[in-house]
């Protein structure tokens, strides 16, 4: 199965994917990280574990649609058969959707449904809550509101802080991400 990873921002989710790839703890190739962001911070670490890039910036094309055709063209060329969403701050749209029916997933740093869209580890904390995690969803066209394949529970201690609850999160989703993507191929391959 030959894997693109969707990243907008730092690619700490995008990082700990390609390692567990290459260390064939994930089962899957990594073909490409797309990135909608020229200066995203995920380019660095791809370009770093050798995994080949698209910078693709869609204040460049007219419409949504005219640049998701571009990312599926290039998606096409890799033969990439499943896409990880790590980080990708954009609602996917129908022409990805549609390409891909069934293979996107999601990361969320909260257990949806609680929680859904930007800064969710900020909402958990503003909102008292004791509990919050991860959660591994498809996508579907809302925001975060994809059938759910696996979660993981965080305890929000007294002593926590945003910061600090921030690094407890993203240890959660490290393991679990590259771990629940290894499980959908094992399924995938079973059924095939």
């Amino acid at each position: 199965m030959k894997l693109a990873i969707f990243a907008s921002g730092s690619g700490t989710n995008a990082e700990a994917i390609i390692h567990a790839a290459q260390q064939q703890t994930l089962e899957m190739e990594i073909a490409l990280v797309v990135t909608d962001k020229p200066k995203a911070k995920v380019i660095e670490k791809a370009e770093r574990l050798n995994v080949p890039m698209l910078i693709c910036d869609p204040k460049s094309f007219e419409t949504k649609d005219a640049y998701e055709e571009q990312v599926v063209r290039e998606l096409k060329k890799r033969q990439v058969t499943f896409i990880a969403l790590a980080g990708y701050m954009r609602l996917i749209g129908s022409t990805l959707l549609n390409a891909y029916e069934g293979r996107i997933v999601n990361i969320h740093p909260s257990l949806l449904p609680s929680f859904p869209g930007l800064d969710a580890i900020g909402q958990a904390f503003q909102a008292g809550v004791k509990i919050t995690g991860v959660t591994i969803h498809y996508v579907d066209e809302g925001m975060d509101t994809g059938e759910i394949i696996a979660q993981e529970a965080v305890r929000i201690e007294e002593t926590d802080t945003v910061e600090t609850l921030h690094q407890k999160v993203q240890a959660v989703e490290h393991q679990l991400y590259p771990n629940t993507l290894q499980k959908i191929f094992r399924s995938d391959r079973e059924v095939e």
